[in-house]
């Protein structure tokens, strides 16, 4: 007796992430509370961070700290949203790495080790997030 094998196909809208949306919500979410905590540190203490006076972007450590804080805590929104696989929230994801990013690059005279660990962290987020399929 011969069996034939049928394809699976998906049907439907997915219960919740799977794949790369999966790993893209757990990293943002992970590195939003490393992002958070690393705000926490700059805000209530400044001495944890090393002092570069010649560096050419000037902040005060406090307001970095408070932009990190913000930054972090939407990350952790966002992935919120991807667990739930929302397409506002893959375009959000990509927009809130770009900016995560772009603060960890400014931020590397302050915390070095620590910002280019997760700028490779949410570089790999941006990555999942765009290359995932339509469903």
């Amino acid at each position: 007796m011969a069996t034939t094998a049928t394809p699976h196909h998906r049907t439907g809208s997915p219960a919740g992430a799977t794949g790369l949306t999966m790993f893209a919500a757990i990293m943002l979410f992970v590195a939003g509370v490393l992002d958070l905590f690393r705000g926490i540190m700059a805000i209530a203490n400044d001495d944890v961070f090393v002092s570069t006076p010649n560096y050419v972007f000037k902040f005060d450590l406090t307001s970095w700290g408070w932009i990190q804080l913000v930054l972090g805590v939407i990350a952790m929104v966002v992935s919120f949203g991807l667990f739930a696989v929302a397409t506002w929230a893959r375009v959000l994801g990509v927009g809130i790495a770009a900016l995560l990013i772009i603060a960890n690059f400014l931020s590397i005279p302050y915390y070095p080790v620590w910002s280019i660990t997760l700028i490779a962290l949410y570089g790999f987020v941006i990555w999942a997030l765009c290359v995932v399929r339509r469903d």
